[in-house]
C-alpha cells in the first residue's frame, strides 16, 4: 500500500512504561512523515483513544525532537478498564474515524496487544453500529473498513515472544548491574550478605543475566527452582564455602515471581529470614522497585527501537489490509516480523508451563541462550571447582590478551578459567600480551586469582598490541613446550588474531605452535571478521551516548554545533551506531567518505537551521573517515561560515570510550564466548587436533570461523571484515538524521 492510499496513522504507548518508548515513538514519526503519512500520537494510551479530543494529537517532526534520551514516555501511558468494554472500545473507534486514523502502532505488553487485536476484530461492527447510531456516516465505514495494527514490545521483564530482546530490557539490566555492583561494594566491606530483589514477573531473564553479570553467590528464578527440597541448607551451605573461600560479599538475587518446585513463593524477606537464623549473620534486602524501569535509555534500547519503528511503519505501508496483525522484533541483530497473537500465546504458554510446575520445558521454552547462561552461572558461583576426576586427562590451556584493551576482557578471562579449572585443568595466564609470552611471563592461574573480574574494567593480565616478529617466533615456541601448553585462547583486537594467524603460518618452522588456539573478540572498534558484535563495543557506546547527552545540554543552552570525534579506526561502527542512538544529524564514515560538496551542503544545512531559531547541532565523525578532512578542519569550516550566527565546538572523545566498568551486555558476552572457548580447546586436544578459529555472535548465533581463511576474511589495509553487517542501516539513520519532509532543520 502506497503512503497515498494510506490513511493516517497513530502511534501510542500502553501499559508499565519501558526506557526506549520515546525513540520508538520518534522513529514511528518520523518515518511515517519521510513517507508523506499524516501520524498522530494518541496520549495517555487506551485512556486517551476512549477519551479523545486533545488526546489524539497530529504531529510533526520537531514534536518528537530532543525526546530519544528521555526515560519514560513523553507521551504518557495509563491503565484503561474502560477501553476493557465494548463501549469504551466503540468510543475509541469514533474518535480514531473523526481523524480518519485506521492504522494503529501498539508499542506496550502483552496485555496492551492483545487488546489491540481485540479492538481490530471488533472493528467493523464498531463501525457499523456507530453509523446505525448516526455518530459517524456511511462513507467513513466504507472508508475505514480495516483497521491495521503493528506491535512492539515495551516491556522490561523480556518476557515476549517473538523477540530476542524487549524495550527496556537492556535499559533496566543496566540499572540492576549499576546497582548490585554498588551494593557488592558495602557488603565487601563489613562482610555482610544483601538480597536484592529484581523485577520480572513471571520471568527470570532479568534476575539470572545479573547475577551472571554481577557474580553473585546465588540466584533464584521462576523458570528454575532449587532441585532439593531443603534448599534452604544448600544454599547456606554454599554461602558459607563462598565466605570460607575468601569472598567478602555474596549476593543472592531473587526475581520476584521465583518459587520452590511445588509453586510456594520465595520472598526476599523469606530468604534473608532464613540467612539471618542459620548463618547468624546480618542480613540486607534491598528491592530494586521501579528504579529498573527510571532512567535514560541504554544505547541499545535507542537504536534498537528506532529501527524497531522505522520497520513498524514499513510494515503497515507495504501489507494488504487485511493481513493478520504483526510483532516487530529483533533476531540475530536483524528486525523480524512475526504474527502477533501468536506471540502473544507463546507467551502465556510459558507461563502455563511454569504453573504446571514443568521447569524442565520453560528452561527449553526460554532458548537456548537462556539455558546455557544458567549453567554457566551454576559452575561460576562454586566456592571451589569440582574435584578432577582419578583417571581423567588433565589438560593445560593458556590464556592472553592481546590488542587495544575492550571492557568485559577481565570476564572473559574468569569465566576461562574458572571453567576450565572445574574441568579439572591447569589454566595458566599470560601477563602483558605477546610481549609476556615471549618473555616468559606466565603463572598458573587459581580459582580465587579471578575473583572480582566479573565487573572490573581494563585488563588484569594486561593487554599491548606488540605483534611478534623475527627471533619472537623462537622465544614464543620456547615459552609454548617449557609450560607443556595444549591450548591458547586469544582474547583481543585485531593484532592478537593476526599474531595467532602467523603462528599458524610458521608451524613448518615451529612445531610447537601446533596446537588448537581460538580468538575471542574483544575491542572496541567492532572491526573483527567472524563476530557481529565485539566484547567491549556495547560498553564503548555507552560511553559516547552518556558523554553526548551532555554535549548536547551543553550546545543547546548557547546555540552551538558540536562536531564529535569517536574511535573505531577505518570501521565506523562505533559513529553510526552512537548517531542513531543520540539523533545526530550527520554521521562521518569512512565506509562513505567525505568530499567538500558533502561538508558544504551540511553547512547550507546548518545555517538555514539555526536561522530558522535551531539551537543544537550535532554531527558525529569516525576518527579515520578522512585523512584531510579532520575534526578540526570540519570545526574550523563550520565556524567561519556560521559567523555570528552559531558557535562550533569538537569534542574528541578518546580514551574515555574504552574506560570505565564493562556493561551487562558486554559481561554476559564475554561469559557466553569463553565457555565455548574452554569447550573448544577441549574438544579439539581431545580429538589431537590442531585448529585456529575465532569466535562470535553471528545470526544470534555463537559460531565458530576458521581462521585459516583470515586473509580471505578481512581489508587488512584497513583492518576490518569485508563484510559488516551494521552497514545496512545507513539509511535509516539518514532518515532520522534529515531536515523532515516539510520543514528546516530542527533541534536532533
Amino acid at each position: 500500500m502506497s503512503a497515498k492510499q494510506l490513511k493516517n496513522l497513530a502511534v501510542f504507548t500502553s501499559g508499565g512504561d519501558a526506557q526506549g518508548m520515546n525513540a520508538a515513538v520518534r522513529s514511528v514519526v518520523r518515518t511515517a512523515l519521510d513517507h508523506g503519512v499524516t501520524v498522530y500520537a494518541i496520549y495517555e494510551g487506551y485512556q486517551g483513544m476512549v477519551d479523545g479530543g486533545g488526546y489524539i494529537r497530529k504531529m510533526d517532526w520537531d514534536s518528537v525532537g530532543g525526546i530519544m534520551n528521555r526515560g519514560g514516555t513523553v507521551i504518557g501511558s495509563a491503565r484503561c478498564q474502560e477501553f476493557r468494554t465494548r463501549e469504551g472500545r466503540r468510543k475509541a473507534a469514533r474518535n480514531l474515524v473523526e481523524h480518519d486514523i485506521d492504522n494503529l502502532v501498539v508499542i506496550g505488553g502483552d496485555g496492551s496487544l492483545t487488546g489491540a487485536n481485540l479492538f481490530r476484530q471488533e472493528w467493523p461492527e464498531l463501525l457499523a453500529e456507530l453509523a446505525a447510531q448516526g455518530e459517524i456516516t456511511p462513507q467513513k465505514v466504507e472508508q475505514h473498513a480495516y483497521l491495521k495494527i503493528v506491535g512492539m514490545v515495551g516491556s522490561i521483564d523480556n518476557d515476549m515472544f517473538g523477540t530476542d530482546m524487549t524495550i527496556g530490557a537492556d535499559s533496566a539490566l543496566h540499572r540492576i548491574v549499576d546497582a548490585i555492583d554498588a551494593i557488592t561494594s558495602t557488603a565487601a566491606s563489613h562482610q555482610r550478605t544483601f538480597v536484592v530483589e529484581v523485577m520480572g514477573r513471571r520471568c527470570g531473564y532479568l534476575a539470572l543475566m545479573s547475577a551472571l553479570a554481577t557474580g553473585a553467590s546465588w540466584v533464584f528464578i521462576p523458570e528454575s527452582p532449587p532441585e532439593q527440597d531443603d534448599w534452604e541448607d544448600e544454599m547456606c551451605r554454599v554461602l558459607e564455602a563462598v565466605r570460607e573461600a575468601g569472598r567478602r560479599a555474596r549476593i543472592v538475587v531473587v526475581a520476584e515471581g521465583a518459587q520452590d518446585r511445588n509453586g510456594k513463593l520465595i520472598t526476599s524477606d523469606y530468604v534473608k529470614q532464613v540467612l539471618e537464623t542459620r548463618l547468624g549473620e546480618d542480613t540486607r534486602v534491598t528491592i530494586l522497585g521501579h528504579v529498573q524501569r527510571g532512567g535514560s535509555p541504554s544505547a541499545f534500547d535507542r537504536y534498537l527501537t528506532t529501527i524497531m519503528g522505522h520497520a513498524a511503519v514499513e510494515e503497515i505501508l507495504s501489507s494488504p489490509p487485511d493481513k493478520e496483525p504483526q510483532l516487530i522484533g529483533i533476531r540475530h541483530n536483524r528486525i523480524i516480523q512475526s504474527p502477533l497473537m501468536d506471540c502473544v500465546k507463546q507467551t502465556h504458554d510459558i507461563a502455563e508451563v511454569i504453573a504446571a510446575r514443568d521447569y524442565e520445558k520453560a528452561m527449553e521454552m526460554r532458548g537456548g541462550s537462556f539455558k546455557q547462561a544458567f549453567y554457566i552461572l551454576r559452575t561460576l558461583l562454586r566456592a571451589k571447582p569440582h574435584r578432577p576426576e582419578p583417571g581423567k586427562k588433565q589438560m593445560r590451556l593458556a590464556v592472553i590478551n592481546s590488542g587495544m584493551l575492550g571492557p568485559g576482557m577481565n570476564t572473559a578471562v574468569r569465566t576461562a578459567v574458572r571453567l576450565g579449572l572445574d574441568r579439572g585443568h591447569t589454566i595458566l595466564g599470560i601477563q602483558n600480551g605477546f610481549q609476556g609470552f615471549i618473555t616468559g611471563n606466565i603463572a598458573e592461574m587459581n580459582w580465587m586469582s579471578v575473583s572480582g573480574w566479573v565487573s572490573k574494567g581494563g585488563s588484569e593480565l594486561g593487554t599491548n598490541r606488540k605483534v611478534p616478529d623475527g627471533s619472537d617466533f623462537y622465544a614464543i615456541a620456547r615459552r609454548i613446550e617449557e609450560h607443556d601448553i595444549q591450548g591458547l585462547l586469544m582474547i583481543g583486537g585485531w593484532p592478537g588474531y593476526e599474531t595467532v594467524y602467523q603462528l599458524y603460518t610458521k608451524r613448518n618452522e615451529f612445531p610447537a605452535f601446533n596446537i588448537p588456539m581460538i580468538c575471542l573478540p574483544a575491542t572496541i572498534d567492532n572491526n573483527l571478521p567472524g563476530c557481529e558484535l565485539s566484547i567491549g563495543t556495547d560498553t564503548a557506546l555507552n560511553n559516547i551516548v552518556e558523554a553526548v547527552d551532555k554535549i548536547k545540554q551543553s550546545a543547546m543552552a548557547a546555540r552551538r554545533c558540536f562536531i564529535v570525534e569517536v574511535m573505531g579506526r577505518y570501521c565506523g561502527y562505533l559513529a553510526l551506531m552512537s548517531g542513531l542512538a543520540t539523533g545526530a544529524e550527520r554521521v562521518y564514515l569512512h565506509e562513505e567518505g567525505v568530499t567538500l560538496k558533502d561538508l558544504q551542503t551540511d553547512l547550507v544545512h546548518l545555517i538555514q537551521g539555526f536561522e530558522g531559531g535551531k539551537r543544537l547541532g550535532l554531527m558525529i565523525r569516525n576518527e579515520q573517515a578522512n585523512a584531510l578532512y579532520t575534526t578540526e578542519f570540519m570545526r574550523a569550516l563550520f565556524e567561519e561560515e556560521g559567523g555570528t550566527l552559531f558557535d562550533v565546538r569538537q569534542a574528541i572523545l578518546g580514551h574515555l570510550q574504552i574506560g570505565g566498568d564493562p556493561s551487562p551486555f558486554d559481561r554476559i558476552q564475554a561469559t557466553q564466548l569463553a565457555a565455548r572457548c574452554v569447550d573448544f580447546l577441549i574438544e579439539k586436544i581431545e580429538k589431537n587436533s590442531t585448529d585456529i578459529a575465532g569466535i562470535g555472535l553471528m545470526g544470534g548465533e555463537i559460531k565458530i570461523t576458521n581462521l585459516e581463511d583470515w586473509p580471505r576474511l578481512i581489508d587488512e589495509q584497513r583492518q576490518r571484515p569485508k563484510n559488516q553487517w551494521w552497514l545496512e542501516l545507513r539509511p535509516i539513520a539518514k532518515i532520522m538524521a534529515q531536515p523532515g519532509p516539510q520543514i528546516q532543520i530542527l533541534d536532533v
